[in-house]
């Protein structure tokens, strides 16, 4: 940026602002008297000379000027490209992050997927596997109960053969082994409820 001191000093030595100085200059030439039957004027050559000089001092003045806004224009175009390219910068870096946090969120989900469908499989096997024990749990249950009726029929009936026996009646082959004997009313209660 520019010295306020280099500021103060360029306007002590260009007093005069080297547009004021070509204004001066016009101003003199339109007013200057004309030479007869010709269409030269008459310019007084010091006055002139000392404002020609003045525009001289300026020139460099207005020079300098302008080359410190050159700079100064250059020094704020750069640090705009710097805040731009800062701020492009942070924009990739968020677009990176929001890709990177979309694709870790597309991750999680396919890895929740996959483990959903494994619980799933996991289920359905073990419901599978419990099932098909229960099946076989019931099965062998089926057979003992199956045995046990049997057996508890083979026993009823040969209490009924020894009931008869001792009481005197033959049983027929053809009666039904679970219908309590005639004679035997009292002894097979449970059979009447």
């Amino acid at each position: 940026m520019t010295d306020p001191s280099e500021i103060a000093q360029d306007r002590e030595r260009a007093s005069v602002d080297f547009a004021e100085v070509i204004d001066e200059l016009l101003a003199i030439i339109e007013t200057a008297k004309s030479v007869p039957l010709s269409s030269s004027v008459l310019v007084s050559r010091d006055e002139v000379t000392d404002i020609l000089l003045s525009a001289r001092e300026a020139i460099p003045v207005e020079l300098s000027r302008a080359k410190r806004l050159l700079i100064e224009r250059n020094e704020i175009w750069a640090q705009a490209e710097r805040d731009a390219n800062a701020l492009i910068d942070e924009a990739r870096a968020q677009a990176a992050h929001l890709v990177q946090r979309t694709e870790v969120v597309r991750q999680a989900n396919s890895h929740a997927e996959r483990l959903i469908a494994e619980a799933q499989a996991s289920a359905y096997s073990i419901r599978r596997e419990a099932e098909d024990f229960i099946d076989k749990r019931l099965a062998a249950a089926e057979i003992v109960i199956d045995r046990a009726q049997r057996t508890l029929q083979v026993g009823r009936e040969k209490l009924k053969l020894n009931h008869a026996h001792r009481v005197g009646i033959a049983p027929s082959k053809e009666a039904d082994t679970n219908e309590p004997m005639a004679g035997a009313v009292g002894l097979y209660d449970q059979d009447n409820r």
